[in-house]
């Protein structure tokens, strides 16, 4: 458990530029904006939308799961409060996400994915707040490569340009998590696969 105590890695170059780095995250915030409001305002009249219904429920459905991890993340007793503020702070992210994912299904007359009654996690391997801040970093980087599988799918365009502005909030997740992690924060390559 921390017992108040923050890890050595978070040390104050690093805790700067980690909350440096999250205050960029809610300026850029803005530019997410414009793929929410893509999202809420509906698509194109007569664009087939059943396969886009399934994208959204699938990016839905991790959106959830992620809410879910960064709950039982808070609720451990393992962080520290700016890794708590943080992991809190992302977690609102993806429930904006999941939100708008729900609402858009709904506009194109599906019915939105559910939250599981339970998710399986591999809770036995967090011991420590660095255990916890790997796990995070693991999910937000599914999440990079979900959305980026799921750009070229959606038969609306403009469904992937509202998808490729949340990846690039979950890329900006990742690189924080790395950066407080004591690693690179940018990607380990030029691509992202």
């Amino acid at each position: 458990m921390n017992h108040g105590k923050e890890p050595s890695f978070f040390n104050s170059s690093r805790r700067e530029s980690l909350f440096g780095a999250a205050a960029v995250l809610s300026a850029g915030a803005v530019a997410i904006l414009a793929g929410r409001d893509v999202l809420a305002q509906g698509m194109k009249a007569g664009a087939p939308a059943e396969a886009d219904v399934r994208i959204l429920n699938t990016a839905r459905a991790a959106e959830l799961e992620a809410i879910a991890a960064y709950q039982l993340g808070a609720e451990s007793g393992l962080l520290g409060a700016q890794a708590k503020a943080l992991a809190l702070e992302f977690q609102g992210h993806h429930k904006e996400h999941a939100d708008v994912l729900a609402s858009t299904v709904r506009k194109l007359g599906g019915q939105p994915a559910e939250p599981k009654a339970r998710y399986a996690f591999a809770t036995d391997k967090l011991k420590a707040e660095v255990d916890v801040l790997r796990f995070a970093a693991g999910l937000e980087r599914g999440a990079v490569s979900a959305y980026l599988n799921a750009v070229p799918l959606f038969q609306d365009r403009a469904l992937s340009q509202a998808a490729a502005s949340i990846l690039g909030d979950e890329a900006m997740h990742w690189a924080i998590f790395r950066q407080v992690l004591g690693e690179k924060p940018v990607v380990p390559g030029a691509f992202m696969s």
